[in-house]
């Protein structure tokens, strides 16, 4: 997995090495969310800030490469779309080995498992293997969640410098998710800074009330960390301490043993 930049890094300036064009084709893409699914050419344009004639002729590129359809008035991403995350997912041999394993644990614990890599100041989903919802948010690969107030997020966060998890906690818009839900920066660090001395975080409904999840990193062949694996419960079936005490130890074996896979990858 590719190093993400520091939050506040100073973005690309235009140059020889620098695609403009595709840079806009992708903010359009970027425009389409589940809040916007389809849009006209105007929200195109308004949300991905390009004038009408550059949204649409990107628009209309993306339709004759069938990455996009349109009823004539409103466009929509297409399946195709799905082929640009499928290439990242294939290009990394780590989720073809963590896939098994994490049906394993789900059968053991009971809970449902997922892995997700560090993005700016999110996580972001790259696989799942659910028992059943547990959750209002709806979860798959691509979902996004605030890295501050989830265990794979503080685990993620534990690998990096201690000035660089600060900035990017700096950078992420905080909030009172629930009564749980810890907001103050140094706070924060202390959690980050616990998670990498013990190997492993636990985060009791801070994200969601009722939701418990617990995290370990997963490593390369150099020992960096190039993602997360969690299990989550809810706390009127399952305590932390309960899922501490039961859960844990399967959880850190089965990171341990991904990890391990992927160490003798060629």
């Amino acid at each position: 997995m590719a190093t993400t930049p520091a939050p506040d890094a100073e973005p690309p300036r235009p140059g020889d090495s620098y695609v403009q064009s595709f840079a806009r084709g992708l903010e359009v893409i970027r425009s389409f969310s589940a809040e916007a699914p389809q849009q006209t050419l105007s929200e195109v344009a308004q949300r991905s800030g390009l004038t009408r004639a550059g949204a649409r002729r990107i628009l209309l590129t993306l339709q004759t490469l069938g990455y996009v359809e349109s009823d004539g008035r409103l466009f929509r991403l297409t399946p195709r779309m799905l082929d640009l995350g499928f290439a990242y997912l294939s290009s990394m041999p780590i989720w073809n080995l963590a896939e098994p394993v994490m049906e394993g644990l789900v059968e053991r614990v009971k809970e449902s498992c997922s892995a997700a890599v560090l993005d700016g100041t999110d996580i972001v989903y790259v696989l799942r293997v659910p028992t059943h919802k547990i959750m209002r948010i709806t979860l798959g690969v691509g979902t996004r969640l605030p890295a501050y107030c989830t265990s794979m997020g503080r685990v993620l966060l534990a690998s990096l410098s201690d000035d660089e998890a600060a900035q990017r906690l700096a950078a992420s818009p905080i909030e009172q998710r629930t009564r749980h839900t810890l907001t103050r920066i140094d706070a924060l660090m202390g959690k980050v800074r616990q998670a990498r001395d013990q190997g492993w975080c636990l985060v009791d409904q801070e994200l969601e009330e009722g939701l418990i999840s617990m995290a370990a990193p997963l490593h390369n062949r150099s020992g960096r960390v190039i993602a997360a694996l969690n299990i989550s419960g809810q706390a009127n079936r399952t305590s932390a301490l309960d899922m501490q005490e039961r859960m844990l130890p399967h959880l850190l074996q089965a990171a341990q043993s991904i990890s391990r896979m992927v160490g003798v990858q060629r």
